[in-house]
């Protein structure tokens, strides 16, 4: 194996093996101190990073941005093949950079915002997982193999909404995200599983080069990943789950729902270019969803009083028109706003405190409440509809209501059907509560 594919593969597996590492420590009972933590953290994020430097700086020596590495067949069913594929080129290369820069910088900020919470080595843990699961999926050489990193990356980041446990709202707002999450992620499957159906593979490089995808099964696969994708970026009609995202620490907020994770629909859609140049059915899909999504999150955003839901629907914006950018075909100015997006809305995310404090002190040394903005909406559109925009930007555009009826509800529904009857306890009879009570004081 090529210098630069060990590279590769030891820039993904170091978060894995922190992981395990945390992961076993734990299960052994073992209380790990705050201090041994992060040491092992840097020491990750140093073994991630100088592979990734030492990458780039050989695959500029060589003039080619792109590398592979082939590590077998993870397991073969028949003429079904599981390739484990890790690719580096102009697309992912710049999307693990970031990811790296910018969940080291989450983990040093999180060492001094979480010092002493009971939590501290659970949110390291969570941090880990989800680490490994985002280069996963940015470095990987498949689409099946992508899948896996997608899906860690998602049940992380329900841990971590629910990181407060103590309180049911963020519990409550975890299961809401991992619901939308489950159904969306059909997509994904059944998408890929019509690629190996029609074109017997889901390696990008034989999946692209043969270009077997075309008319109505590309219509159909780039339609399902169009799902898939408008579920982790919180694309219309998904887009309610993002402000409830909110209830975790605002670390993870950041990492999550303003870098790395709602970034990661977009990216599968960069991924599968290909797939959606063959059906200008779904580039268009793409532009409409994008579209609506961004002119959402503008009017949502101007009725939120709350900073962090505030930033979170701002983001929604951005990701609306780097949907937009995606449908229409600039492939490289989607990836420069996603990389620019990405590092501006963690910077906001991680400054929303101060940035509250320093607005009041705005609001001090002008004597008063500042000029009010927007109020040349008041000229272009009527009152009867600035009103009904109103109520629907308070409401959220009743999209909880539509995804409760349509994906919460039967999803749980279904869950507890698959459960089965869950045994009542037996009652307990007056006698039976003493004899308790007795063997207690004994």
């Amino acid at each position: 194996m090529e210098t630069s594919a060990i590279l590769l593969c030891l820039l993904v597996a170091a978060p894995g093996l922190a992981f395990l590492t945390l992961s076993l420590s734990w299960l052994l009972g073992a209380e790990l101190p705050e201090h041994w933590v992060t040491r092992l953290t840097r020491l990750t994020f140093a073994v991630s990073g100088g592979a990734f430097t030492a990458l780039v700086v050989i695959l500029a020596m060589q003039g080619e941005f792109r590398v592979s590495a082939h590590l077998g067949d993870w397991f073969r069913v028949h003429h079904y093949t599981f390739p484990l594929v890790l690719l580096s080129d102009s697309l992912s290369l710049p999307m693990l950079g970031l990811t790296i820069l910018l969940t080291s910088l989450i983990a040093a900020f999180s060492k001094t915002y979480l010092h002493r919470e009971a939590g501290f080595l659970r949110f390291y843990l969570q941090l880990h997982l989800y680490f490994f699961g985002a280069l996963l999926v940015l470095a990987a050489g498949s689409f099946d193999l992508l899948i896996g990193g997608w899906e860690l990356v998602g049940i992380s980041s329900v841990l971590l909404i629910a990181f407060f446990e103590n309180r049911t709202g963020p519990v409550r707002n975890a299961i809401r995200v991992f619901a939308t999450y489950r159904t969306c992620d059909i997509g994904l499957l059944v998408g890929v599983f019509l690629m190996h159906r029609w074109a017997d593979t889901a390696t990008y490089s034989d999946l692209f080069s043969a270009g077997e995808l075309h008319g109505t099964e590309a219509i159909i696969v780039a339609l399902a990943l169009l799902f898939a994708a408008s579920g982790k970026s919180a694309q219309l009609p998904f887009s309610g789950w993002l402000p409830r995202a909110m209830e975790g620490p605002t670390p993870s907020s950041a990492i999550f729902y303003g870098a790395i994770s709602v970034h990661l629909g977009a990216y599968l859609l960069l991924r599968a270019e290909p797939i959606l140049l063959a059906s200008p059915v779904s580039a268009t899909c793409v532009v409409l969803v994008g579209g609506l999504t961004a002119m959402y999150g503008t009017l949502s955003s101007r009725t939120c009083s709350d900073a962090k839901t505030n930033l979170a629907l701002a983001a929604l914006s951005q990701l609306g028109l780097i949907f937009v950018e995606i449908g229409l075909g600039l492939t490289t100015l989607a990836l420069f706003h996603m990389i620019g997006h990405a590092i501006v809305r963690t910077l906001h995310f991680l400054r929303a405190p101060s940035m509250l404090h320093d607005f009041h002190q705005l609001h001090s040394a002008a004597g008063g409440p500042l000029p009010v903005t927007g109020e040349h909406y008041d000229q272009w559109l009527p009152l009867r509809l600035r009103l009904w925009l109103y109520r629907f930007a308070m409401d959220r555009g009743h999209l909880d209501h539509l995804i409760d009826r349509c994906f919460a509800d039967p999803l749980q529904r279904l869950s507890s059907w698959l459960a089965g009857p869950v045994a009542a306890p037996a009652p307990r009879t007056p006698q039976r509560a003493l004899n308790n009570v007795a063997e207690g004081l004994d």
